[in-house]
């Protein structure tokens, strides 16, 4: 047998030769390969359709080549344009209105339903600080900083995970001077700013802390310590703020209460030489002892590498149970229940003006709160169910 019977009477022709571009040799195609067309549609029916013969697509094609294969292309276009232009004009056909409902349910998701006022206090803070437009005292207290950034921040840590329970705040005066006498603890000394912000929310009034030397050599620490309110721990700096009518706060442990072991946890350290008590005995304001229950758990100390910290230049390095070895995760306090009791006010208005240079009485005074701030924290740790309930 033949090459061309075995293949059906087609010729081969090798790739590359007698050939035209785009339209093969220029003879009709074989019986063989005319098979191999798909039948077209028939859209005669009865006895016309059978009498007409089909037509054969390849040899139209030879007839007409260039029409169909490009009007073929144009044909396709229309049935995917309308989708994409559809599916665009989804988004962009979303009514005004329903973008303001969408912002605004976000909006009292986040801040809640009062989130305008809110909105606009912010904005309002904005543009003063933006344009200059506020105030600061003489020791660089900056009040609408501290309520609108420092104690907004702060609240929802008090509130939600220290859940702070604020007691005997009546023993606050609700204007004057008075200097608030509290026991300190933490490691890091976060009671101080709980005792801040409990303070205002609770009374509106703004406690100006008295800072170690430490506090104000920290290169951001000492700036924002400044527009919190808080000053140098000297004599002079708190009499003059005492006569002034403020609110001021120390913390006669220092750095010997909060850096204290975990084992010595709510043991008073000593109070110092009783500089706060002159101050107030020569200013004639009353004596608030405070009593926080709660710090000592926050960032248990286990430890400390006093070579370390001499060579930072910080009084002690603190090893807890998560620091450092879980790293900035070790950071986190724990969430521990936190009580504050203001006690009962001690007057120093009955006492003479040269009963401040008295060191025995001055000592006495100053034991006597320390009894009672001690005194109270027992009793309040016998009142708490739990470390963290």
């Amino acid at each position: 047998m033949s090459e061309a019977e075995e293949t059906g009477g087609a010729e081969i022709i090798p790739i590359g030769t007698r050939g035209r571009p785009g339209r093969g040799t220029g003879r009709p195609p074989s019986a063989a390969a005319r098979s191999l067309a798909p039948k077209p549609a028939q859209r005669r029916t009865g006895a016309k359709a059978a009498e007409q013969p089909a037509e054969d697509p390849i040899e139209r094609a030879d007839e007409q080549p260039a029409e169909p294969a490009v009007q073929a292309v144009p044909d396709q276009a229309p049935t995917d344009a309308p989708a994409t232009t559809r599916e665009r004009s989804s988004l962009a056909g979303i009514p005004v209105s329903d973008w303001q409902a969408a912002i605004t349910s976000a909006a009292q998701e986040v801040f809640g339903v009062d989130w305008e006022p809110q909105l606009a206090r912010f904005l309002a803070f904005l543009r003063h600080r933006v344009t200059g437009d506020y105030v600061v005292d003489d020791y660089g207290f900056d009040s609408e900083l501290t309520q609108s950034f420092l104690h907004a921040a702060l609240r929802p840590i008090a509130e939600k995970w220290f859940r702070v329970e604020v007691r005997g705040i009546e023993n606050i005066p609700a204007a004057g001077g008075a200097l608030v006498v509290s026991n300190h603890s933490g490691t890091v000394p976060v009671d101080g700013l709980m005792t801040m912000v409990s303070i205002h929310d609770h009374t509106g009034r703004f406690l100006r802390p008295l800072g170690a030397d430490l506090v104000f050599r920290m290169p951001f620490v000492s700036a924002l310590a400044r527009k919190a309110g808080a000053t140098l721990a000297c004599t002079e700096d708190a009499e003059r703020m005492l006569r002034g009518g403020e609110l001021v706060g120390v913390w006669p442990e220092g750095f010997k209460g909060i850096g204290k072991p975990y084992s010595d946890r709510y043991k008073l350290q000593r109070f110092g030489r009783g500089g706060f008590v002159s101050a107030a005995i020569r200013t004639g304001v009353p004596i608030i002892p405070l009593s926080v229950v709660g710090a000592e758990e926050i960032y248990p100390l286990i430890g400390n590498i006093p070579s370390l910290a001499r060579a930072l230049g910080v009084p002690y390095l603190p090893i807890t149970p998560f620091f450092p070895l879980l790293g900035p995760l070790g950071l986190v306090p724990l969430p521990s229940k936190w009580i504050i009791e203001f006690g009962e006010p001690i007057r120093t208005d009955e006492y003479d003006a040269g009963a401040a240079d008295d060191p025995m009485l001055v000592f006495d005074v100053t034991d006597q709160v320390r009894e009672t701030i001690q005194q109270t924290l027992y009793s309040l740790l016998m009142q708490r169910p739990s470390v963290f309930g």
